[in-house]
């Protein structure tokens, strides 16, 4: 009896031992805070049209969103039509959210190469989301690889987001049962009056509010530069730059709830 005791409590000091020189051992199952990641959708483009006036994706619709899902713990890629740097558009560091992710080397690095379609694992994803920036408008909505991605993500009972040229990427998304994502959904984006405002409603390939609307979408919007957030059965739009962070928060709180 008492060498079983012995041996019991040798067996004990070294379990405590272990925990203390490995703490993840203390871990072995899941916990709550394990999470997947995001993927960013970024654009390739850096042109627009005709003008030869740079664009790319619009950084504070990157940071915003990024801000609130980081802090909350989620981990993000970043994916790109051509794969590489993504061309970068409303430069201003002094935005401090902006300024925040710039400065930041793991994700400064990850929008200088930003990973290709085919790099995707789509099983790997809880949502994915796509930032906006005038170049969004000539490379996302024939990009088939990028809208299998999203449809596979949505199956699996993930999100798709977008703001403001963002939804560009999913005029075209089709689900199994052949029907248009937006099909049927509140969907919001960059509007025709907003487009006219920046003066490039001659510029840009199609009018992204029109498009959406012929695909099916119930449109929402509302004034020019105002924050305009759609939440319709796990996919999430926001119509300009103004509403990036609501589509952030909108995001961490559907993901939690997934």
């Amino acid at each position: 009896m008492k060498k079983t005791l012995h041996k019991l409590a040798t067996m004990a000091v070294l379990l405590v031992g272990m925990v203390s020189v490995f703490p993840g051992i203390a871990q072995l199952k899941p916990s709550n805070n394990m999470k997947k990641k995001i993927l960013f959708v970024l654009t390739s483009h850096n042109k627009k049209g005709d003008t030869g006036q740079p664009t790319g994706y619009y950084l504070g619709e990157v940071s915003h969103p990024w801000e609130v899902l980081h802090e909350a713990g989620y981990e993000i890629d970043f994916v790109s039509p051509k794969g590489g740097k993504a061309p970068v558009d409303g430069f201003n560091l002094e935005d401090a959210t902006n300024r925040k992710f710039w400065e930041n080397a793991e994700y400064r690095y990850k929008v200088e190469h930003t990973l290709t379609p085919a790099d995707i694992n789509p099983e790997a994803y809880a949502a994915i989301f796509y930032a906006g920036g005038h170049g969004a408008m000539w490379d996302f909505a024939d990009n088939t690889a990028l809208a299998d991605i999203a449809a596979k993500i949505y199956q699996n009972n993930g999100i798709v987001a977008a703001v403001c040229h963002g939804p560009a990427g999913l005029v075209n998304i089709k689900l199994s049962d052949g029907k248009y994502l937006v099909d049927g959904k509140h969907i919001n984006a960059f509007t025709n009056e907003e487009e006219i405002a920046v003066g490039l409603e001659k510029v840009v390939p199609f009018a992204l509010e029109t498009q959406l609307i012929a695909r099916g979408a119930k449109f929402e919007k509302s004034g020019l530069w105002q924050s305009h957030v759609a939440v319709d059965n796990r996919v999430i739009t926001g119509q300009n730059p103004q509403s990036a962070k609501a589509v952030g928060e909108a995001m961490k709180k559907s993901l939690s709830e997934l």
